[in-house]
């Protein structure tokens, strides 16, 4: 299944030697297959450290991801580490992650498994603090970042998804086609798989995304918003010479926001604020990576 269109090719051979930190190779293994990822560790990493783990969307890579949404720039300046899992084209020939897959989305089986796998593996060699693991994913990374939130609530501290579906969306081929062309339903069981916990969240997506409707934001907010009673505020602005946007924050009785949506106004099926050095980026719109690790940063995981 594609989930993003073919985009141009893009040299990244030089983008490790861009940012002063190691960018490693590794190769996870478990009984649900074996997956290679890449291991961003900042020169300013100081453990115990933060880790954001990123999922790429469909025809991507974890280079092609790294150039595109600066995310390893943003490393430097916090000192937390990135992963990014990579999808292999034996498991999908678009190398999108499958998520339309019911096997795909649930707690210690299919990719789900490999992907919290790689996560454990990065905490347990880099001094990685629990309280502050996090993943975020674009499009079929989105939509499987959804399902790591709610199969594992005790291993992410919050979640992004950007231009992505909601936990649950399609459970085949047929359905995720037609989730992505009108936004999905998904069953009332995933709103309490997270075992009481609201898994801190947050969204981004394009109002002109043709790819995969808008309409699936909502659902990943709607989705977490049955787990709890949040008020709601609501920004708009614009970035200078670029896109205008909302910004919808739902948040606890504390005054902590616990859903951070933003829509993106004119964007397409593209990281917001990326950079043209990867595909399926949008440099015009808000900086959806700083915006993420703000977000992120901002919440720990209450067992750690």
């Amino acid at each position: 299944m594609r989930v993003v269109g073919q985009g141009p090719a893009k040299d990244h051979s030089r983008s490790e030697a861009n940012e002063p930190g190691q960018f490693l190779e590794r190769q996870f293994s478990n009984k649900a297959g074996s997956r290679p990822y890449k291991l961003y560790v900042p020169s300013t990493h100081r453990p115990p450290a933060a880790l954001v783990v990123m999922l790429h969307g469909c025809t991507q890579s974890p280079d092609d991801f790294a150039a595109g949404t600066r995310m390893n720039t943003v490393a430097e300046e916090h000192g937390f580490l990135v992963a990014y899992p990579a999808q292999i084209a034996s498991a999908n020939n678009a190398k999108c992650w499958n998520w339309f897959n019911a096997g795909d989305q649930v707690r210690d089986g299919g990719e789900p498994s490999l992907i919290a796998g790689i996560t454990r593996e990065v905490m347990n060699k880099h001094g990685i603090d629990p309280r502050r693991v996090y993943v975020a994913g674009m499009s079929a990374g989105g939509a499987a970042a959804a399902i790591l939130g709610d199969a594992y609530p005790d291993l992410y501290a919050a979640i992004g998804v950007h231009s992505g579906l909601a936990c649950g969306a399609a459970s085949d081929l047929p359905s995720g086609f037609a989730a992505m062309r009108s936004g999905g339903t998904p069953p009332a069981r995933r709103v309490t798989a997270a075992g009481g916990r609201l898994v801190p969240t947050i969204v981004f997506h394009g109002t002109r995304d043709s790819t995969v409707h808008p309409s699936n934001a909502d659902a990943v907010v709607a989705q977490r918003m049955k787990a709890a009673n949040l008020s709601v505020s609501v920004e708009q602005s614009r970035v200078p010479g670029g896109h205008a946007y909302r910004r919808v924050r739902h948040a606890d009785a504390a005054g902590k926001t616990m859903l951070e949506q933003w829509h993106v106004d004119d964007g397409g099926h593209a990281w917001s604020g990326g950079s043209t050095a990867g595909t399926y980026t949008d440099p015009l719109g808000p900086d959806a990576s700083r915006e993420m690790v703000r977000f992120f940063l901002e919440h720990l995981h209450p067992a750690g």
